[in-house]
């Protein structure tokens, strides 16, 4: 409970990062001419990134590298597809309109992995109480998207 606080601050901060990425990445699609283009230049970049970090903190062990569960490799493929997306649609409909709609699928997945524990997630089972407060908030979003 003591680290609350500080991974909640954490996320909240990963939270601002989502819709600057939205708007720099369709700003490069734009100047590159697309949105696969400005995404696979920030994995590009990303990846060398990552690469410096590991050789700073350490690789992990090769053994690390299994498929015994061969689904936890698919979340490259689902921030591929975001980046793609994002950088498609904000041009279009705007990066509230865009980040809004992506917040309203992230709650519904959210609450979902956590009602079932998917993938090893902490169950949080859906109570009344919770799924009143996704709808609040999932009311929320779609009050604060602007009209295109």
């Amino acid at each position: 409970q003591s680290a609350f606080l500080p991974l909640a601050a954490l996320m909240f901060v990963a939270g601002l990062g989502i819709p600057v990425f939205a708007a720099f990445n369709s700003a490069l699609g734009q100047q590159l001419g697309g949105a696969v283009a400005a995404t696979a230049v920030t994995f590009a970049i990303g990846t060398l990134l990552a690469l410096a970090l590991l050789a700073t903190i350490g690789f992990p062990a090769r053994e690390a590298f299994t498929f015994d569960r061969p689904y936890i490799w698919f979340g490259a493929v689902f921030v591929l597809f975001y980046g793609i997306a994002i950088s498609f649609a904000a041009p279009r409909i705007g990066v509230g309109n865009a980040v809004f709609f992506v917040l309203l699928g992230q709650l519904v997945a959210a609450a979902a992995i956590d009602h079932f524990g998917l993938w090893g997630a902490l169950p949080a089972g859906l109570t009344p109480k919770r799924m009143l407060g996704i709808a609040v908030m999932a009311l929320g979003v779609w009050l604060a998207r602007k009209p295109v």
